[in-house]
């Protein structure tokens, strides 16, 4: 099946009124043409500037310029049977007159034969039309579609510039991978832009295409890209969890996962704050080189009813098109806090919980969270996650490699400085803690015109009460339940 066939038989089926969510406004005009031309029908297309006009024609049908009103209005008193699209219609949908014409229109079906297609980049259907209509989704490009889109633009370039575009084949591959999900003039526009550039497709188009993409799909500050991802090797410690997602790495970019396998969901990382959840989270993206989203409970809230749910699913939505990726919550119990029964944390849990249980997508969440306490226990079932995973405070080896890693992060060669006495020093500290540490020793030595030395970072270190201190008992509880509860992930 394709559209032409699939719109042909909602039409055949006598639906008065048909949805299209979609910017694809000049596909669909070949469409709806097509479709007249093989039901012997009038076929109209409106829009504000436009008009009310047959296609093909010169002119606008006098008068149904502004609203579609008028251009209803016409169509009602034509005695021949039509089908008609109007574009950008989501703006007058709350105005009861003209819900009211659409209405009527719809319950003449049967005597007048008019079909109303109604196509807008967003449409919420009014509740009095909702047993009178129908959605009706574009099918997206295949792979084989968007090589194709490549490789027409890529001749139109090269026959504009005397020239072949240049491009590897694992380069296209990467490209068509990421780009799946996006409509047809989203792609073509895109991958044209791309060539544009450079007439070459490399590495960094991949990382281009990606950003593009997402930027295509807007999704209101609700999720943002993060563009700054790390690699495993960036990350010190965490042996059992880098084995872990290693292991599954294969799999979960694997077109099919292999018999017997699922293909892995998300997991959990409960821990200490300042541990490096947050940086193990971006190595999951980085260490597979996917998209990374963070989702941002905050964006989400809104005050009207059913809106925050909505923010929710349209995020997972955007999610699911920009799969393969990973999706990640910052310190998600802050986002499901417990309130009342009914409130709009709940519901936000429990259309997160649904989402979780039946997608099939590659999308991999990865959550963290600092407070156990504040987690619903709904969210901790067996099952919601693949893996619950501890991240404790470093120990001595991992403390020594952090200190390594933003030291010379900041062009401060590691082997110039004791690690293992920073290491002995440092002990309680988290990596957030040790960062800082270094941080405020380059400052002070830059102040006091000195080198840096390993003397500077023991007096930060020695002027810090790290957190393991000043919340010991809280640490300590989280260590407790932690023990048998979930997988170290050092």
């Amino acid at each position: 099946m394709n559209d032409l066939q699939d719109l042909e038989l909602l039409i055949h089926s006598e639906t008065p009124i048909i949805y299209i969510q979609s910017n694809e406004e000049k596909r669909i005009s070949e469409l709806v043409f097509r479709l007249g031309k093989r039901f012997g029908k009038e076929a109209f297309h409106w829009s504000v500037i436009g008009g009310l006009r047959k296609f093909e024609a010169k002119s606008a049908i006098a008068n149904t310029e502004n609203t579609p009103d008028s251009a209803l209005q016409y169509v009602a008193q034509s005695k021949s049977p039509s089908i008609t699209v109007l574009f950008d219609i989501h703006p007058y949908l709350d105005e009861p007159v003209l819900v009211r014409q659409l209405r009527e229109l719809a319950k003449e079906h049967q005597n007048n034969k008019h079909t109303l297609i109604l196509v807008s980049p967003h449409v919420e259907i009014p509740d009095e039309l909702k047993m009178l209509s129908a959605f009706f989704e574009l099918s997206l490009p295949n792979d084989e579609e968007i090589r194709a889109i490549i490789v027409k633009e890529s001749e139109r370039w090269g026959k504009k510039n005397n020239r072949r575009v240049q491009a590897k084949q694992e380069i296209i591959d990467a490209i068509v991978r990421n780009l799946k999900g996006l409509g047809f003039s989203d792609t073509k526009g895109i991958i044209r832009k791309l060539i544009n550039d450079d007439g070459i497709l490399g590495d960094d188009d991949i990382k281009d295409a990606i950003k593009a993409k997402y930027e295509t799909l807007d999704s209101d500050g609700v999720l943002s890209f993060e563009t700054k991802t790390v690699t495993f090797d960036q990350v010190a410690g965490l042996s059992n969890l880098k084995e872990w997602l290693n292991y599954r790495k294969k799999v979960f970019l694997s077109e099919k996962a292999p018999v017997g396998l699922d293909t892995p969901k998300g997991l959990l990382l409960l821990g200490v704050q300042g541990g490096g959840k947050s940086l193990a989270a971006k190595s999951v993206a980085g260490g597979w080189n996917i998209p990374l989203l963070r989702l941002d409970f905050a964006a989400l809230y809104n005050k009207y009813y059913g809106e925050t749910e909505r923010n929710l699913r349209d995020a997972l939505k955007t999610a699911e098109v920009m799969q393969p990726c990973v999706l990640w919550i910052d310190e998600i119990e802050k986002g499901l806090s417990t309130e009342s029964e009914g409130g709009p944390s709940q519901r936000v849990l429990g259309t997160l919980l649904t989402w979780m249980a039946e997608r099939d997508s590659k999308v991999f969440l990865v959550a963290t969270a600092n407070d156990i306490e504040s987690l619903p226990p709904e969210l901790l079932r067996k099952g919601r996650f693949d893996e619950i995973f501890f991240v404790d405070l470093p120990d001595h080896e991992v403390r020594s490699v952090i200190f390594k890693i933003h030291l010379n992060k900041r062009e401060k060669p590691a082997e110039n400085y004791d690690l293992d006495k920073l290491a002995d020093a440092s002990e309680g500290f988290a990596g957030a803690e040790i960062e800082q540490a270094v941080v405020a020793s380059i400052y002070t030595s830059f102040a006091k015109d000195e080198d840096l030395t390993t003397e500077h970072i023991l007096h930060e270190i020695k002027n810090t009460k790290p957190l393991s201190v000043l919340m010991a008992e809280k640490i300590q509880y989280l260590r407790d339940w932690a023990k048998d509860r979930t997988v170290p992930a050092d």
